[in-house]
């Protein structure tokens, strides 16, 4: 039997072993040093940082910048537990504008490995190296800025050491990190190097111009050829930034930036609000890849959360939340069809290119009578049946039929033919488009429905026998606290003691379904996110049925004026490149691919 441990006297823990302690905190593997070391080369004012790496980092990790450098007489006080230049008082910490502020970084750093800082100030005679382990302090040769060697990285906790991976997947982190500086200041140039090998370099772009530049070098061009601008001002917070579309949304969550006051950060109320800007258009499990730039009055944010500075938390986070959920939503609304308005590429008759039809080709588009919805009640049971009238709307009224010389003006171009009763095919300026007509038409009845819908409740049915079910004090204050917008979504839920809550109704459609999940689901969302975000959710689900049900079928046959009328709606609908499941609507091969295809030109 094992004896109990003697008692030990209470004491001081040695400087050596509290940095060793906090080290833990802010140093994780090699990309954590790289990040403590890229803020602090930013704060300093660098233009140009050179990053060099040996074994991912484990080795040797050394940070190269042309900042304003450390003066002679401050470099022993940088190494030094909670000594900063960033901050002096409780004012500046609770308005922080720099990327560090803590003072904890190179004392922690230097504590788990050999640390070395050579630094010159301009106008200084000479640099200035530290040996920080003997605290030694002598001349060298460096032009102006700071160099930070760091060798040998968990020397002194040799356990830490053997959960570091591989070197590749160190180095993969490095790199990581670094892009995640280089998303949000492209003024500043960024380099790479590992075992003495160029494998990464971004270089600076200065300017309006530079981050569009930056995310193309960093993301890649299709990037900025699948995304949409944002640019949205919301009370104190301003989102500006690149959305993807749906079609490149990625099966992890690797390509989700999110910069506050240029501050990388992984915050739960932004991602849920660029989350909730996508449901819908984006289904399933898979994750949107966008970059997002938060503007913010620093004292409305606190960044002194946690050691390594990547969480954070806003004063108020329900207008950081509204602010990006409308920031995505109204710049993923506008049909991308606009986004194809380039100069026209056709030429007339006796070239070698192709040609459009001429204006007296094809009578004028007729766009759709309006969709109808008929809800029929039969046996105590709401059936909802929408159906869509697809006879052509008179062309007396010259204001609703744009004139046949504007066809190659239409984004998305002059019906020529359907394709098995499946797909419409359309001539426009850029090349040829083939549209999904059922799951186009399905989000047109979808966006009507919504709009349509406003303020009404959706309708329930009364459970013959009410569902109870134990529930937590949670989900009871919920439902106590939130009757009236449960009964708005179609659900009745009270409580049928202190401890259990009873479903009385649930919405017509569902009646089916499991009422307690249903009933959980929902008081799990109110008690997490506001009422207005949880009902409109709800309702559009129910929508979205709806119109899938709505929309017109496959194997229906189209006339050329059905099919011009459906692609001038997807034109002027919002979020008409997706369907209500999140599939395209519309894709479209260029003259350039199309002369591909058939060698042209070669």
């Amino acid at each position: 039997m094992l004896s109990a441990p003697r008692p030990r006297p209470i004491r001081e823990l040695p400087d050596e072993l509290i940095s060793q302690i906090a080290a833990g905190e802010v140093v994780e593997r090699p990309a954590s040093v790289v990040r403590e070391l890229l803020d602090n080369a930013l704060d300093a004012g660098a233009t140009q940082i050179t990053l060099r790496l040996l074994a991912g980092g484990v080795r040797l990790i050394s940070v190269e910048d042309d900042g304003a450098g450390i003066a002679q007489h401050e470099m022993a006080t940088a190494l030094k537990r909670h000594a900063t230049s960033k901050i002096a008082s409780l004012q500046e910490l609770e308005a922080v504008g720099t990327m560090g502020f803590r003072g904890e970084a190179l004392a922690a750093v230097n504590s788990i490995a050999e640390l070395s800082l050579l630094s010159r100030t301009a106008g200084a005679d000479s640099a200035w190296l530290l040996d920080g382990r003997t605290g030694e302090l002598r001349p060298a040769a460096r032009s102006p800025g700071t160099t930070v060697e760091v060798r040998e990285l968990f020397f002194s906790v040799p356990a830490r050491r053997k959960f570091l991976k591989s070197d590749a997947t160190e180095l993969a982190h490095c790199i990581e990190a670094v892009r995640r500086h280089a998303l949000a200041r492209p003024d500043v140039g960024f380099a790479i190097w590992h075992e003495g090998k160029l494998v990464e370099q971004w270089r600076s772009h200065p300017g309006a111009a530079g981050l569009q530049q930056r995310l193309a070098d960093v993301l890649g061009e299709d990037f900025l050829a699948d995304s949409v601008a944002i640019d949205h001002r919301l009370g104190p917070v301003h989102i500006t930034g690149r959305a993807g579309v749906p079609d490149i949304a990625r099966a992890r969550a690797d390509q989700q930036f999110a910069y506050v006051n240029g501050r990388y950060v992984r915050d739960k109320v932004v991602a849920h609000a660029a989350r909730a800007a996508y449901e819908d258009v984006l289904h399933g499990q898979r994750q949107p890849v966008y970059v997002l730039h938060i503007a913010i009055d620093p004292a409305r944010v606190d960044v002194n959360v946690h050691p390594t500075k990547i969480e954070v938390r806003f004063r108020d986070g329900r207008e950081v939340h509204q602010a990006v959920r409308h920031a995505i939503e109204n710049a993923l609304a506008a049909p991308r069809a606009a986004l194809l308005a380039e100069p026209a590429l056709i030429s007339d008759a006796g070239t070698d290119e192709p040609t459009f039809f001429k204006p007296n080709q094809a009578p004028a588009p007729a766009p759709f009578a309006q969709s109808a919805i008929y809800f029929e009640a039969t046996e105590g049971h709401a059936v909802h049946e929408l159906q869509a009238l697809w006879q052509p709307a008179s062309s007396a009224n010259p204001a609703q039929v744009p004139p046949a010389q504007a066809a190659p003006d239409w984004p998305l171009g002059r019906a020529i033919a359907q394709l098995h009763g499946i797909y419409i095919l359309a001539e426009s300026h850029a090349g040829l488009i083939v549209v999904d007509m059922h799951a186009a038409h399905e989000r047109i009845v979808y966006e009507r429905l919504k709009a349509q819908l406003g303020a009404n409740r959706i309708t329930s049915q009364p459970l013959l026998i009410p569902a109870t079910f134990a529930a937590t004090p949670t989900e009871v204050a919920a439902a106590e606290s939130n009757a009236d917008v449960l009964r708005r979504l179609g659900l009745e839920v009270t409580p049928f003691s202190p401890k259990t809550l009873a479903v009385r109704a649930v919405p017509t459609t569902l009646a089916a379904g499991d009422a307690v999940e249903l009933a959980r689901s929902v008081l799990a969302e109110l008690a997490q996110h506001e009422a207005s975000t949880v009902i409109q959710r709800a309702q559009h689900e129910l929508l979205a049925t709806m119109a899938c049900h709505g929309a017109v079928r496959a194997n229906r046959h189209l006339t050329l004026e059905e099919m011009n009328a459906l692609l001038r709606q997807m034109e002027a609908t919002e979020r008409s490149d997706q369907c209500n499941h999140g599939r395209p609507t519309w894709r479209q091969l260029s003259l350039r691919e199309l002369d591909g295809l058939f060698l042209r030109g070669r």
